[in-house]
């Protein structure tokens, strides 16, 4: 028997991870994430399709786990007094977002698809709710979890966990079904919440930290993993306990260890548990996914998935706009979390344990949910021109001859500094890029840069190269090539060419161009962490400079032997990578 069930671990295993692999690789390659492929890998090979894998509900329960890890790190990132500050998005936008889309929501089932107002409220305050583990790794992968955006996002999110548990006292106190016991008042639940994470920050505070700071000064790595799994499992075992949201406790714990020493390496410890369970959640959904629902009612799923989407995105920009958000930020926001979220399918089994609701609609309005899901990424996609602020050259000013002696191309964090600093030396200059939010965020703190691509001669010229006495360009890449710098010095004879480059490749890519000097991008920079970490270790300043000295020689001898042979290999001698001999012995 236990070797049947290994057998059978070991081949749905492979299955899942095998076709998963696949669908995730071609729908990362067509731009629309990961979440859809693992999606349509537990629907294809779910029950209703091919019917290989089978026992969903099961692979659920663990597959949770991920959206309690997801949280654990998203605590990680938020300490408390950021939290604190954000206190009006999540209790100000989340709870009008929660009550006003899933009143919006039961108001459409009731009396458009003609349930009664107990399952009505039963079905649409749920579906009020969205998909916190399909919504964050978005915001992530895009890298704006951390901007005014995704705080919003994350405040909304946040609300919607902690509003489950008014959620379940709503279901509980409908409740038709006698042999259902009665569960404890509502009250009681938010006592009980309360009191759970206050435990919380209390264990946080003079248990986890005290842990984490022993393994550390035993410096025993493999003891973080198993401590940050047991923070994560122990916090959101309390709350299920207490008939909360695991997800929750998570995040309480999270937000406990942000601001100790040991968040990065939490982080990195939890991420590859996260991003397995996360992906064997969604192909959970997937499975349960009920094709013979939709096929039977697929008018009616359509529709109602279409309503979903159209009335809390409406609701979601509205509210937007009235906490001053711009209006394409609003309406990527309501598109955003348009969608069903995963507590719907957890609080639809309850409302037809309750006699709320038959199996049937519980199953109709879990392939809504899971429909919904699978919109999101197509509807960002489809939006994103619409979303995106329009690039208007109309707008913002070309370039213009002011008489300045530097022209400069690129007015990023490389380009701002070397402004600055000929600026300060008195030297008039002309700024150039074609980055149009970051000219309006300089023309902000009084910095005037045209807009323009300066590659190319006939601009250069419009902008004064004629007369300046130096030219600099600050832009990023490869955009500079031996060929232009040519063209820019037979254009602009008088003046002096410099260039910021990434790295020796660039070096020697343009090694024979006419510039008066090239400058890598991080090498300065470089050298001064390196000495002020040698100081921190008392090193002396002379040791220092001679460290510094020895450096930058053996430095100069590769490029210059690169330079002769055009191979980035010669002189791979004069690299440092140990100490020397002299130097190991004493």
């Amino acid at each position: 028997m236990q070797e049947h069930a290994q057998e059978f671990l070991l081949r749905d295993g492979s299955l899942l991870l095998g076709t998963a692999l696949i669908f995730v690789l071609v729908f990362r390659r067509l731009g629309l994430g990961a979440t859809l492929g693992f999606l349509l890998t537990g629907a294809v090979l779910g029950p209703y399709v091919l019917g290989l894998i089978g026992g969903a509900e099961s692979k659920m329960g663990v597959a949770e786990l991920g959206i309690t890890l997801l949280l654990f790190i998203v605590g990680l990132e938020l300490a408390p007094t950021r939290l604190w500050r954000m206190r009006h998005e999540i209790f100000g936008l989340g709870f009008l977002q929660v009550a006003l889309c899933g009143l919006a929501v039961t108001g459409i089932i009731h009396f458009i698809a003609g349930f009664s107002l107990a399952a009505s409220l039963a079905l649409g305050l749920p579906l009020g709710l969205s998909s916190t583990a399909q919504v964050l790794p978005m915001l992530q992968s895009a890298g704006r979890l951390h901007t005014p955006f995704g705080e919003r996002s994350f405040a909304i999110l946040l609300f919607q966990d902690l509003s489950i548990i008014p959620l379940i006292t709503i279901i509980a106190a409908m409740n038709r079904n006698p042999a259902l016991p009665s569960g404890p008042p509502g009250w009681m639940l938010g006592l009980e919440t309360v009191a759970a994470i206050a435990g919380l920050i209390l264990a946080g505070r003079f248990v986890i930290r005290p842990l984490f700071r022993l393994i550390g000064n035993l410096g025993e790595r493999e003891m973080f993993v198993f401590a940050a799994l047991f923070t994560v499992i122990a916090s959101a075992a309390l709350m299920q306990a207490l008939g909360l949201s695991t997800a929750l406790g998570a995040f309480i714990a999270g937000v406990m260890l942000a601001d100790s020493p040991y968040r990065h390496e939490l982080e990195a410890d939890v991420e590859p548990f996260r991003s397995i369970l996360l992906g064997l959640f969604f192909m959970s959904v997937g499975m349960m996914l009920d094709l013979s629902a939709i096929a039977e009612r697929p008018l009616f799923v359509i529709s109602m998935a279409l309503a979903l989407i159209a009335v809390k995105s409406g609701v979601i920009f509205t509210l937007g706009l009235l906490f001053r958000m711009e209006w394409r930020s609003a309406l990527a926001l309501g598109l955003l979390l348009s969608q069903g979220g995963e507590f719907g399918f957890v609080l639809f089994a309850q409302a037809s344990n309750a006699m709320l609701i038959g199996s049937e609609a519980a199953s109709l309005f879990g392939a809504i949910v899971t429909l919904s899901m699978v919109t999101t990424p197509f509807l960002m996609m489809a939006t994103s021109r619409i979303r995106e602020r329009p690039v208007s050259k109309q707008e913002r000013d070309g370039p213009q001859d002011d008489g300045a002696n530097a022209l400069i191309v690129g007015y990023g964090r490389f380009g701002q500094t070397v402004a600055q600093m000929l600026i300060a030396a008195e030297i008039e200059v002309t700024l150039i890029d074609t980055d149009i939010e970051m000219i309006d965020v300089a023309e902000g703190f009084g910095a005037k840069v045209y807009f323009g691509d300066g590659t190319r001669i006939d601009l250069l010229r419009q902008a004064g190269a004629a007369e300046a006495e130096l030219i600099v360009f600050c832009i990023d890449g490869d955009q500079l090539t031996e060929a232009f710098i040519h063209a820019v010095h037979t254009a602009f004879p008088n003046a002096q060419i410099h260039a910021r480059v990434f790295d020796r490749r660039a070096l020697l890519r343009l090694k024979d161009a006419p510039l008066t000097s090239m400058s890598r991008e991080v090498l300065e920079s470089a050298v001064v962490l390196a000495r002020r970490a040698l100081r921190g270790l008392d090193v002396g300043l002379e040791t220092i400079a001679k460290a510094e000295e020895t450096y930058r020689a053996r430095d100069k001898e590769r490029l210059s032997a690169q330079y002769a042979s055009g191979d980035l290999k010669s002189a791979r001698d004069r690299i440092l990578t140990q100490p020397s001999r002299e130097r190991r012995e004493t």
